[in-house]
């Protein structure tokens, strides 16, 4: 039996605990921290760093929506950092830590500013939301030793 499988790709600051979060999921198959949203072909972890590049770090993941649904990916992926801070996260601070849904379809993205608006009406945060929702362009995986990072280094080396 082949397994449906689709992607979804999500910026929320440092892509290490982001990718470690996500593979917690049941129904996540596979998660790589790479960037995108830029206008430099193949750009390298210095380059996006620079802020010069116009990448987010990103997690992209393949799931299986028969087990898990987008809208769940999005619940993990909005408490996972703070979606009203503008290109921050933390410590880190740059257009490249942006809080961003790159969608895959049109479900994805009325699924991402749904579930924006309701929390924005929930009240749960008290500025608004600032994630962006945009299309999904190309993805460039991230050099190899950003893959499964904290797996490799432990959890001190993150805040999310």
């Amino acid at each position: 039996m082949i397994e449906s499988t689709q992607l979804a790709t999500f910026g929320a600051g440092c892509f290490w605990g982001v990718e470690a979060r996500f593979r917690e999921m049941d129904g996540v198959l596979d998660a790589a921290s790479g960037y995108m949203g830029g206008d430099v072909s193949d750009p390298g972890y210095e380059a996006v760093c620079s802020g010069t590049t116009g990448h987010a770090e990103v997690v992209q993941l393949r799931y299986n929506p028969e087990q898990v649904s987008f809208e769940a990916l999005l619940a993990r992926f909005f408490e996972m950092h703070n979606p009203t801070t503008l290109n921050r996260q933390g410590p880190d601070i740059g257009s490249q830590y942006r809080s961003v849904v790159f969608f895959h379809s049109a479900e994805q993205a009325a699924a991402a500013k749904q579930f924006i608006t309701n929390l924005d009406q929930s009240g749960r945060w008290p500025q608004p939301v600032v994630t962006e929702v945009e299309p999904a362009m190309p993805f460039w995986r991230a050099e190899e030793y950003h893959q499964r990072y904290l797996e490799k280094h432990g959890r001190g080396a993150c805040s999310i």
